[in-house]
């Protein structure tokens, strides 16, 4: 059995990416342009049932226009988890606007209702749910209580390309979703995110806010950015998307195979009618979490990840003192394994090994 060391992650980049971006390059028409437009398409097509897309040039300028389209600013609250990565957070508060954040619940590390109905205001504007690690959020409750409470739902599905619930796809629930397309994430085009939108006027003022507010040249409608996607990008983008779901397919499959021998640990779970993707597969590790990754890697050879081992609401950033019981364990016990596509039978097999051997060692 090899001892080579296993990644956390493996972007997969190939001679068909290399080739669309000759192809891009070849024609010199290099910024937002065709590729781009039919990226959405596809995209749409592909992994929405054909709810609209524009692409930018990352996932938090997708959260952020998304939220500016959707009207937040200044006076409004937008309930987030802590426990995902700062963009959440910081996208909102980038609009002026406060977040607040709200506990998450052990089993699949999204937003817990009862605690999203307890922090809601008289300025509340929204919910902003994270589908964290492909496993999408309780959007059957989160959705009632939004609409019981006439707020807004914005999805962070940054990690969640191809999740589904009870066969509704995720990015479909909301006013607006968000999907970033990072090289460690389960399809990328280099840099750059995608925004689902709810609505014509969401759509229409998402594409105005990543071309400097014009739709036509020096028509500017608006106060807007710079955050569009290039053809080089979106080329690449295109070829992933014919490549992501038979990833998915083996994520899947590796999931399972670990969820299936690991023992001593806490294995992710699935709540029923999800369809998880699996952007991370997350154990939890109760006793010194942190000297189980640095075994893994030292003794072991096998790479981990952490996400997330400081809150948002405990950044220095934000330095905020809500009480989240649940989201402070997770913080301290969560550890992603290996689950990309890259891994062979062999390391699967190290992986288990290894796992289990510490696992049984800290017992």
């Amino acid at each position: 059995m090899s001892n080579e060391f296993i990644p956390a992650a493996k972007p997969i980049i190939g001679d068909d990416e290399r080739r669309a971006v000759d192809s891009v390059l070849a024609t010199g028409q290099l910024a937002q342009g065709g590729e781009v437009a039919a990226f959405e398409t596809e995209f749409s097509d592909v992994l929405l049932d054909g709810r609209a897309c524009v692409a930018v040039n990352s996932g938090t300028s997708g959260l952020h226009l998304g939220l500016l389209a959707a009207g937040i600013g200044p006076g409004d609250e937008v309930i987030v988890p802590s426990f995902t990565f700062a963009a959440t957070a910081n996208s909102v508060a980038l609009t002026g606007a406060t977040p607040v954040f709200a506990d998450i619940e052990i089993d699949h590390y999204c937003l817990d209702v009862d605690s999203v109905r307890s922090s809601i205001t008289e300025k509340t504007a929204a919910i902003m749910p994270v589908h964290l690690y492909g496993h999408p959020a309780d959007m059957e409750g989160l959705g009632g209580l939004a609409q019981e409470k006439g707020l807004m739902i914005f999805e962070d599905a940054a990690q969640a390309h191809g999740a589904a619930l009870d066969g509704k796809k995720v990015g479909t629930f909301g006013d607006f979703a968000m999907f970033s397309l990072y090289p460690t994430k389960n399809m990328t085009s280099g840099e750059g995110g995608m925004v689902s939108a709810g609505s014509e006027d969401i759509e229409r003022r998402l594409r105005l806010l990543r071309n400097q507010g014009m739709e036509r040249q020096y028509e500017n409608e608006l106060v807007g950015f710079n955050a569009r996607m290039t053809n080089i990008h979106a080329a690449i983008g295109r070829v992933q998307l014919t490549k992501v779901m038979d990833w998915t397919a083996t994520r899947r499959a590796n999931a399972e195979y670990l969820t299936a021998n690991l023992e001593g640990v806490t294995t992710p779970a699935v709540a029923r009618g999800a369809d998880h993707v699996y952007h991370q597969y997350t154990i939890r590790v109760e006793d010194d979490r942190d000297g189980f990754v640095q075994a893994l890697k030292e003794e072991y050879q096998i790479g981990s990840g952490v996400y997330y081992p400081i809150p948002n609401h405990r950044l220095p950033s934000f330095n905020r003192t809500e009480d989240l019981p649940v989201t402070e364990r997770a913080s301290r016990e969560v550890v992603s394994l290996p689950v990309h596509p890259s891994l062979s039978a062999d390391d699967l097999e190290r992986i288990v090994s290894a796992v289990n051997t510490l696992a049984k060692a800290g017992a």
